[in-house]
């Protein structure tokens, strides 16, 4: 399975933000425990539905959308 295919986004789940294969634990916030200092360990204790490659598309997912963001520099 391709990483990507575990980000899911409807609708109808947590307002349309990219979620974890449909769960309501959004990337969004996997992205934030580990920013936090959590590691991938406690974060599959604290959601035992999740998987070691839920954290890896979530990472995969954020660096994805980062490749695509244009930077504008202004010079005086």
């Amino acid at each position: 399975m391709n990483l990507l295919e575990r980000i899911t986004i409807d609708s109808d789940v947590l307002l349309g933000k990219p979620t974890i294969r449909g769960l309501r634990i959004s990337v969004d916030q996997i992205i934030k425990s580990l920013a936090a200092g959590l590691t991938a360990t406690d974060i599959l204790e604290d959601y035992p539905e999740l998987e070691n490659d839920d954290i890896k598309a979530a990472l995969l997912y954020a660096s994805k959308i980062l490749d695509s963001e244009k930077i504008f520099v202004i010079s005086a």
